[in-house]
């Protein structure tokens, strides 16, 4: 049963694109952090609709104060969990790249930007972690030859 949730997990907000002739999978990358579990509760919690609900039945301005709260939370906890279980898990990366037929996969969230290759079923597959745009202004340029990674 955990792996059948696991795959859920990691299969939900998958965008398949055929980028400049390339299988690519496109996801923001937070599921796939899944030895984070903490997080994954926590992200399980604010996408149930009962949250949601509740949370937009809110004024505005409470609203933002519980946003800037859950942010402050954010940032105490980066600092105090280990760096390896907030970073993608190898397995479920696999299993991803694995359902999509093997693709050039493209996320963000795991704030490690850069190309990384894995062998999957001995195939060689691409993950490209983006930047954070709002402190390093990179994007990611992607043509009929490669992706690479350039700064604004």
């Amino acid at each position: 049963m955990r792996i059948a949730y696991h795959q859920r997990l990691v299969h939900a907000n998958v965008h398949p694109r055929n980028l400049s002739g390339k299988k690519t999978v496109l996801t923001h990358g937070d599921a796939l952090c899944t030895d984070d579990r903490e997080y994954q509760a926590f992200r399980a919690e604010v996408r149930s609709e009962s949250w949601k609900r509740d949370f937009l039945a809110q004024p505005l301005s409470e609203r933002k104060q519980r946003i800037a709260a859950l942010r402050a939370r954010s940032e105490i906890e980066k600092k105090r969990k280990p760096a390896e279980i907030m970073d993608v898990n190898a397995g479920a990366v696999e299993s991803l790249l694995r359902a999509h037929g093997y693709p050039r996969l493209i996320h963000g969230h795991t704030h490690r930007p850069a190309r990384h290759e894995h062998r999957v079923d001995g195939r060689v597959c691409e993950r490209w972690v983006l930047t954070d745009w709002y402190e390093s202004g990179g994007v990611l340029v992607c043509d009929e030859k490669d992706c690479r990674a350039e700064k604004l």
